[in-house]
C-alpha cells in the first residue's frame, strides 16, 4: 500500500511538472506570436521594413552574453524554442514558481501600486524620448527639404506659371478688398428699404469684420491640414453664395446673417493667398512679387467704388413685386460685387495644389509632378522646350498620422463625426504649436505689431469719412435759414422746402402738396385748416405746434414727427409706408462718398510700387518700421484738417504711406513660420487684425465731432509702438522659405 502511494505521488508530481512545462512553453509561444503580429501591423502602417525591426526586437527579447571583446552576440533561443525546449529539461527546478491561476495570497497594499507606477513612469519616459526623437528627425527633414526646395525653384525659374497664378490669386485678394467696401456703400440706400436705426447701421458695418475674423482663423488652420487650394476654393464658394443671397433677402436680420457668412468665407483669402503664392517663389523674387500681389486689394477697392458710382444712383434699375418684395439698384451693386469671387473660383480650378504642402505631408509623387509642370511651363514660355526637369527625388518630411478607429458597420454620420473630430484635434494642435517655445516670442511680437497696425489703420480710415460727413453737416447747418413770427394765409406750397427753421409762425388755410421737406423744423407754430398731401420728408420735425382742422393725406408725417404737438379735429389718411430718416441723403452726398473712397484707394498705388521695388533691397524690417514711423508723423497733420478738401488730402497721404508697412508685414508673416504652420499662424494674426479693426472703428468714431486729439494720440501711439516692436523681429530677407 505504501509502495502504491509512493508511486502515485511520484506519478502525480511528474504529471504536474510536465503540465507546468507545457504551460510555460505555450505561454512563451503565444507571447512571441502576439509580439510579431503587433510588429507586422505597425510595419504595414509605417511602410517600413519588418525584418529590420524583427532583428531589433530579437536583440531586446533574447538577452545576449557579453563576450571577451566587450561585444554582444545573439543566443540561439529561437531555435531552442522551436525544438520544444523548456527550462525543466536542463534540470531547472520550478516547484517554487507561481503560475497564472494559482493562489498567490493577499498582496500588500503598496507592492502592486508601486510596480504599476514604475511601469507607467517608464512608459511615459519612453514616450517622451520617442517623441523627442521624432521631432528631431522631422526638423532635420524640414531643413533638408527647405534647402532642396529652394534649389528646385531656382531650376524651375520664374515665368509664365507664376504670372498666371499671380492673376488667379489676385482675383481672390480682389474679392477681399471688395468685401470691405460693400456695406459702407449700400448703407445710405439700404437704410431706406429696411428702416435701419443707428445701432442697426453700426452693427451692419461691423458684422463683416467679425465674420472675416472667424473665417481667417478657421480657414487658416484648415489650409495647413487639407491644402491651400482646396481650402481657398471652399472659402470663396461660401463667400460668393452668401453674397448672392444677400442681394435678394428683404429683412434686416436675413441680410445681416448673409453678410456675416459672406465675411466668414472671404476671411480665408488673405492668409491662404499669400502663403500659397509664396511657395512658388524663389527667395530673390518673393518679397517683390508678394508686394505686387497686394495691388489687387487696391484694385478691389477701386472696382467697388466704380460699381457703386455707376449702379446705386440709378434708381431705375429696380423692380417691385407688390409691397412685399423690392429689388432696388443697391441690390444690383451687391450682386455685381460677388463677381471677383466667382471669377477666382473658376480660375483656381485650373491651378495645382502647392507642392510644398504635398512634400510636408509625405506626398512625393504629387509634388514632383507639379514642380515638373512649373518647370516645363516656364521653359516653353522662355523658348527652351528641350530642357529637362533634372530632379528625380525630393526630400519628404517624416509623418506621424493619427489613427481613427472606425468600424465598417458605423453609421455615416458617426464616421463624419470622428473624421471631423480628428481634423479639429490636428488643427488645434497645430495652433498650439505656434505658441511653442520655439515660436512663442516671435508670435507675441507679431501679435503686437499686427494689433497696433490694424487698430490705427482701420480706425483712421473709417474716422476720415465720418469726419468728412461731420464737416459736411457743419457746413450745411451754417446755411440754415431762420423765419420767426411769420403769418401765411391761402398759400399753396408745391416746391421743395429745405434747411429752414420756422418759429412762432401762423399758417391759415395753406396747402402743402407734392413736395419734399428736408431738414425742416417748425417750432411753436399754429396750423389751422391746412392741407398736407403727398409729402416726403427727411430730418423734418414739428415741435410744440398746434394743428386745428388739418388733414394729412398720403404723407410720411407720422405722429412721431410731431413732438409735443396738439391735434384738434385733425385727421391722417393713407399714410405712406416708410422709415424715419434722420440724415440728409441725396445724390450729391452719395457721389461724394464713392469719390472719396475711390481717391483713398487709388492713393495707395505709389506706396505699393515703392514697397515692391525696395522690399528685397532694404529688407522687410526697415520697410515695416520706416513706413510706420512716417505714418505716425503724418497723424499729427490731422489737426490741420478743418475742411473737407483737407481731410481728403490727409486720407490719401495716410493710405499711401501706410500701405508699405502692410506689404512688409504680409511678407514677414509668410517667412517667419514653417510651411506646416504658415497659414495657421497667418490666419490667427489676421483674425487678431480684424478684432483690432473693430475696436479701432468703435473707439475712433465715438470722438467724431468731439475732439481730434484722442484719435491722433491713439493712432500715433499705436504706430510708434508697432514700429519699435517691428525692429525686434528677425530679418528674413535672403533666407530660404522654412
Amino acid at each position: 500500500m505504501d509502495d502504491e502511494n509512493g508511486r502515485y505521488r511520484d506519478g502525480r508530481s511528474d504529471f504536474i511538472r510536465g503540465a507546468k512545462d507545457i504551460a510555460k512553453v505555450a505561454k512563451k509561444q503565444v507571447g512571441k506570436k502576439m509580439g510579431r503580429g503587433a510588429d507586422k501591423v505597425a510595419d504595414e502602417y509605417t511602410k517600413r521594413s519588418y525584418k529590420r525591426f524583427e532583428e531589433e526586437d530579437d536583440d531586446e527579447d533574447y538577452a545576449g552574453t557579453q563576450g571577451n571583446d566587450g561585444g554582444y552576440y545573439r543566443n540561439d533561443s529561437r531555435a531552442n524554442d522551436d525544438e520544444g525546449h523548456s527550462d525543466s529539461t536542463e534540470g531547472h527546478d520550478e516547484d517554487d514558481e507561481i503560475y497564472e491561476g494559482e493562489y498567490q495570497g493577499i498582496p500588500r497594499a503598496d507592492s502592486g501600486k508601486a510596480g504599476s507606477m514604475d511601469e507607467v513612469t517608464d512608459a511615459q519616459a519612453q514616450q517622451f524620448r520617442d517623441l523627442a526623437a521624432y521631432e528631431a528627425e522631422r526638423r532635420k527633414d524640414q531643413e533638408e527639404l527647405a534647402e532642396q526646395y529652394e534649389a528646385i525653384l531656382q531650376e524651375c525659374g520664374h515665368g509664365r506659371f507664376q504670372w498666371t497664378l499671380y492673376f488667379v490669386l489676385g482675383l481672390a485678394l480682389m474679392a477681399d478688398g471688395v468685401e470691405i467696401f460693400v456695406v459702407g456703400f449700400v448703407l445710405p440706400s439700404a437704410e431706406k428699404d429696411m428702416c435701419l436705426s443707428e445701432p442697426n447701421k453700426g452693427m451692419l458695418g461691423l458684422i463683416v469684420y467679425l465674420g472675416m475674423m472667424v473665417g481667417a482663423f478657421v480657414w487658416g488652420g484648415l489650409a495647413d491640414r487639407i491644402g491651400r487650394r482646396q481650402t481657398l476654393l471652399i472659402s470663396l464658394s461660401i463667400n460668393s453664395v452668401f453674397a448672392f443671397f444677400s442681394s435678394f433677402v428683404q429683412g434686416y436680420s436675413s441680410f445681416l446673417l448673409c453678410r456675416l457668412l459672406s465675411g466668414v468665407g472671404i476671411g480665408g483669402s488673405i492668409p491662404i493667398v499669400f502663403s500659397y503664392y509664396s511657395e512658388f517663389l524663389a527667395q530673390e523674387k518673393r518679397g517683390e512679387h508678394l508686394s505686387w500681389l497686394c495691388m489687387f486689394w487696391m484694385i478691389g477697392g477701386i472696382y467697388a467704388s466704380a460699381m457703386a458710382w455707376a449702379i446705386i444712383p440709378h434708381y431705375g434699375w429696380s423692380f417691385q413685386m407688390g409691397s412685399a418684395y423690392q429689388f432696388h439698384s443697391w441690390r444690383v451693386f451687391v450682386l455685381v460685387c460677388a463677381f471677383p469671387a466667382v471669377a477666382a473660383i473658376s480660375a483656381l480650378t485650373t491651378m495645382p495644389e502647392s507642392p510644398r504642402f504635398y512634400l510636408e505631408n509625405g506626398k512625393h509623387d504629387e509634388a514632383w509632378m507639379i514642380l515638373k509642370q512649373v518647370h516645363d511651363t516656364n521653359m516653353r514660355a522662355k523658348g527652351y522646350p528641350e530642357r529637362v526637369f533634372s530632379v528625380t527625388t525630393i526630400k519628404t518630411v517624416k509623418q506621424m498620422d493619427e489613427l481613427v478607429n472606425m468600424s465598417d458597420s458605423a453609421a455615416w454620420h458617426e464616421k463624419w463625426r470622428q473624421k471631423l473630430g480628428a481634423l479639429f484635434r490636428q488643427v488645434w494642435s497645430n495652433f498650439q504649436a505656434v505658441f511653442s517655445p520655439e515660436y512663442r516670442r516671435t508670435t507675441y511680437m507679431m501679435m503686437a505689431v499686427w494689433f497696433s497696425m490694424s487698430f490705427s489703420y482701420y480706425g483712421l480710415t473709417v474716422w476720415f469719412p465720418d469726419m468728412i460727413k461731420y464737416l459736411q453737416k457743419q457746413e450745411y447747418s451754417s446755411r440754415t435759414k431762420f423765419f420767426a413770427k411769420e403769418k401765411v394765409e391761402h398759400v399753396t406750397f408745391n416746391f421743395t422746402l429745405e434747411n429752414q427753421i420756422h418759429r412762432q409762425g401762423e399758417y391759415f388755410n395753406d396747402k402743402f402738396m407734392n413736395l419734399k421737406m428736408r431738414s425742416m423744423v417748425f417750432e411753436d407754430s399754429l396750423f389751422e385748416e391746412c392741407y398736407f398731401e403727398d409729402i416726403t420728408s427727411s430730418n423734418t420735425f414739428f415741435k410744440n405746434c398746434t394743428f386745428i382742422a388739418t388733414l394729412f393725406y398720403n404723407t410720411d408725417l407720422f405722429k412721431y414727427r410731431l413732438v409735443n404737438c396738439k391735434l384738434i379735429n385733425s385727421t391722417f389718411l393713407h399714410n405712406k409706408e416708410g422709415c424715419l430718416l434722420s440724415d440728409v441723403s441725396d445724390d450729391n452726398n452719395a457721389y461724394m462718398v464713392y469719390f472719396v473712397s475711390f481717391l483713398g484707394t487709388l492713393a495707395v498705388l505709389p506706396g505699393n510700387i515703392v514697397s515692391a521695388l525696395l522690399m528685397d533691397k532694404i529688407g522687410r524690417l526697415r520697410m515695416l518700421a520706416g513706413s510706420s514711423v512716417i505714418s505716425c508723423i503724418s497723424c499729427f497733420f490731422l489737426s490741420f484738417g478743418n475742411s473737407e478738401s483737407a481731410m481728403i488730402a490727409l486720407l490719401c497721404l495716410f493710405g499711401g504711406i501706410s500701405i508699405a508697412s502692410w506689404n512688409a508685414l504680409d511678407v514677414l508673416t509668410v517667412e517667419l513660420y514653417p510651411s506646416d504652420k504658415r497659414t495657421t499662424a497667418f490666419g490667427f494674426l489676421n483674425a487678431l487684425c480684424k478684432l483690432a479693426a473693430v475696436l479701432g472703428i468703435s473707439i475712433f468714431t465715438s470722438f467724431v465731432g468731439i475732439t481730434k486729439a484722442v484719435p491722433i494720440l491713439f493712432a500715433s501711439g499705436a504706430l510708434a509702438a508697432g514700429s519699435f516692436l517691428a525692429l525686434k523681429l528677425p530679418e528674413t530677407r535672403g533666407q530660404v522659405l522654412q
